[in-house]
């Protein structure tokens, strides 16, 4: 049936509109959108017996040339003004100027590309990374990815990737799909369609599998390591055992990883749950001592944790009964701070265990450090710009000396000892006196596998640095934002030989919200917000970066 030349009144207003009964109902609401304004989603468009649903076939509605249709839905907001006065570099001051130069910068949008650029600035929380494409001759996309980080750290706007972006699809063909669009869109050719950033982590790791590994504090380290196999790849162990048969001998199967799964069914809150429900599971296979099919217990456990553990929350299933993936929702927590020990192989883990364990006692010597440093600064007296002493409220002091005195008693025996030792700033030692003892008392600790093995964790206790959300319901469609740790960015262990970056604040728990080429301070008590149970912004993949000794 040839296209209609019809009609659609709309606050008070008509507009011709071309209606195509061939063409589903979505293609003419697409058409009224252009033409008013309104959202597909927020209209509603008056047939004859009720309203125009998505699925309406046409040839029931029976339309006429020249009909007139009723639009009702408001169009879409205006630009709402911004929550904070816009300030200008020269009204800033000194701290606000510091931090507006040091953001750093987003990624345009090249069209369903956002998973694309929160998979970019994800993976920018790895310095090593950097430094090894840095220090090599990659080609391909790593090269891209090589000049791409090297741009986005030579300015303060916003970078289009457009080159990467050709460099991604060249070699994965997968991502230059393009979308099956309706309506104008379909009329314009439509576009490249929207694709999963898990995928695009997983591609664009094994991408970097040939780009050569940082050499260790030895001589003797393996030159031909590479670095994903160094700082990204943990090894896991896996043991069959039959259930039905006891004496069958186990058997046991190793393969290397570069990522870890989180299941999400009804019965998982945590990530902790959703990782061992993934290592552990019951399957089905020939026994060869019964001679048929029986059920055996699969146990996983990783007999070697990487610098750099990814974890992917599997939030997307194939749904049989509609014939396409579907999106969980659930709610699922996940830590900033991850002990990866449970999930070790025992011998792992024993030789993991001495380090960890000194490691927590020093970190909370490290915090009680810093509390008192905090206390000693606020008690000094405030001076200008040209070093003069202010004058200040002279029971300030004494307010702040009570307020010491009355928590002192509550603090641990242990720390009490050190607080009395350090009441003044000027009887605690420089930070780095500190670091370089507790560095030499931890790597004391170290088992020699361990600290023979460039790349790997050497205490089993990790902290969040990156994550990938996902917004939205449907598997193809949404929008990804990506999300990295203030200090993720501006200092972390590089590679021996590296130059070292901004000292960062290590009190500092924000993160950088990267949201294509919006980039904005993300508060650390929101995180939670980003564990689901919703259409909103849920993590998808998360970075944890192995904590350093000193």
């Amino acid at each position: 049936m040839a296209p209609l030349a019809v009609k659609i009144k709309h606050a008070g207003k008509i507009h011709d509109v071309q209606l195509d009964p061939d063409q589903p109902a979505t293609v003419f609401k697409d058409a009224v959108y252009q033409l008013t304004g309104v959202p597909p989603d927020r209209m509603k468009v008056m047939i004859k017996g009720g309203i125009l649903k998505d699925d309406t076939d046409w040839r029931k509605v029976v339309p006429k040339a020249g009909q007139t249709f009723m639009v009702i839905g408001a169009a879409g907001e205006l630009p709402k003004p911004p929550s904070t006065p816009i300030k200008f570099l020269e009204d800033m001051d000194e701290t606000t100027l510091a931090e507006a130069l040091s953001m750093p910068v987003g990624l345009v949008n090249l069209g369903n590309t956002c998973y694309m650029n929160a998979t970019l600035q994800a993976m920018r929380a790895i310095p090593e990374l950097q430094v090894a494409l840095q220090s090599s001759s990659p080609s391909g996309l790593s090269l891209a990815l090589r000049n791409l980080y090297t741009n986005m750290a030579k300015t303060t706007e916003s970078v289009t990737p457009s080159a990467f972006v050709a460099a991604l699809r060249h070699a994965f063909p997968q991502f230059a799909e393009q979308t099956r669009a309706t309506g104008i869109k379909g009329l314009l050719g439509g576009g490249y369609a929207q694709q999963d950033a898990e995928e695009c982590w997983v591609q664009l790791t094994n991408s970097l599998k040939e780009v050569p590994g940082l050499p260790g504090p030895s001589s003797g380290s393996n030159a031909s390591a590479k670095f994903v196999e160094q700082y990204m790849t943990g090894e896991l162990r896996r043991v069959l055992k039959c259930d039905e048969a006891a004496d069958e001998p186990e058997s046991v199967a190793s393969e290397k990883v570069l990522k870890v799964a989180c299941n999400i069914s009804n019965a998982v809150n945590y990530m902790q749950q959703g990782i061992l429900e993934a290592l552990d599971g019951k399957i089905e296979k020939q026994s060869p001592s019964l001679g048929r099919e029986a059920v055996y217990s699969s146990t996983s456990r990783l007999s070697r944790l990487p610098s750099y553990l990814t974890v992917h929350m599997v939030r997307f299933a194939w749904k049989r009964d509609i014939g396409k993936k579907a999106k969980i929702m659930r709610r699922v927590k996940f830590p900033t701070e991850y002990d990866a020990l449970d999930i070790a192989t025992p011998e792992l883990r024993d030789k993991l265990l001495p380090v960890s364990r000194k490691l927590k006692e020093v970190e909370k010597e490290r915090a009680e450090r810093r509390k008192v440093r905090k206390r000693t600064k606020a008690a000094q007296p405030a001076t200008d710009k040209e070093g003069d002493v202010q004058m200040t409220d002279a029971s300030a002091p004494e307010a702040s000396s009570s307020s010491n005195n009355d928590a002192a008693p509550t603090d641990p025996p242990a720390e009490a000892e050190d607080k009395g030792k350090a009441v003044a700033g000027a009887e605690l030692e420089e930070e780095s006196v500190y670091r370089e003892r507790e560095g030499k008392e931890l790597e004391a600790l170290l088992h020699p596998d361990v600290k023979a093995d460039i790349g790997a964790s050497t205490t089993g206790q990790y902290e969040l640095v990156a994550i990938v959300t996902h917004k939205g319901a449907e598997a193809d469609a949404g929008h990804y934002i990506g999300f990295v740790k203030k200090r993720a960015l501006l200092g972390g262990p590089l590679a021996p030989g590296a130059a070292a970056g901004a000292v960062p604040d290590e009190d500092d728990e924000d993160w950088y919200k990267f949201d294509d080429d919006k980039v904005s301070i993300f508060p650390a008590e929101k995180l939670e917000t980003l564990s689901g149970g919703g259409q909103d912004a849920s993590a998808y993949v998360l970075l944890y970066r192995s904590r350093p000794l000193v």
